[in-house]
């Protein structure tokens, strides 16, 4: 990769990360989503990406890095086009991630962390998706994919190597790459907020209960009902 950015691509850095620092009263405050910025075009915080981010934010280069190497989000060498991450904290495993990790693994070929020689796929063993209600679950660039089998995860991963367009269980119709991904985290809408169930039955089924039950919080003592 070129040590320089072209003149038109860190133009428009430049001016992405203006408007990005636009909304923090402390510009410092604007280091994590830069950091997607530049990983919204490089696939990862590179050496110029942390150099154009440091000049931005008038801090050192080693201010930026020590933020890019604490959180795992931020890649130090180039991510995968889809980052397929497989949960094998407690009950994801117990319901099936550690064999879906094993099989996964073996069948692309790389281990954690590591990226296939065709750029497609980073493999990453996660701690815990967060959608425990839905386990054993993957996420390809932070999309659940739901009760997953080691067919289905091979499946999936069979399917962007393929360049089919993959759909999530709840989210967005079709799964984004990973520098599409990062330009999101780095607070630049895509639009497609409002596609697909942002929660599925298992996950509500709490909520469905109490309003049928008519239930409602414990009121602290003194406080009165609205």
């Amino acid at each position: 990769m070129a040590d320089n950015y072209a003149p038109d691509v860190e133009a428009k850095l430049r001016a992405d990360a203006a408007e990005v620092v636009a909304r923090y009263p402390n510009s410092r405050s604007a280091i994590m989503p830069l950091l997607h910025l530049i990983q919204s075009v490089d696939g990862f915080c590179s050496p110029r990406g942390i150099t154009l981010v440091a000049d931005v934010l008038n801090l050192s280069r080693a201010q930026v890095s020590a933020v890019a190497t604490f959180y795992s989000q931020y890649r130090r060498h180039p991510n995968g086009e889809y980052n397929v991450g497989v949960c094998t904290n407690a009950l994801c495993a117990v319901m099936g991630g550690d064999i879906i990790w094993d099989e996964l693994s073996k069948y692309v070929g790389v281990g954690h962390g590591e990226t296939t020689e065709d750029g497609k796929i980073t493999l990453e063993q996660l701690e815990c998706n967060a959608g425990c209600d839905y386990a054993p679950v993957v996420m390809v660039n932070w999309e659940f994919f739901d009760n997953q089998t080691p067919e289905s995860a091979k499946q999936l991963v069979d399917d962007i190597r393929a360049g089919k367009d993959i759909k999530p269980t709840r989210g967005p119709n079709k799964a984004g790459t990973f520098k599409e991904i990062s330009r999101v985290l780095a607070g630049f809408e895509d639009g497609l907020v409002n596609e697909g169930p942002s929660g599925g039955p298992a996950s509500l089924r709490g909520l469905k209960l109490a309003r049928e039950n008519n239930w409602t919080a414990p009121q602290a003592q003194g406080e009165e009902t609205k």
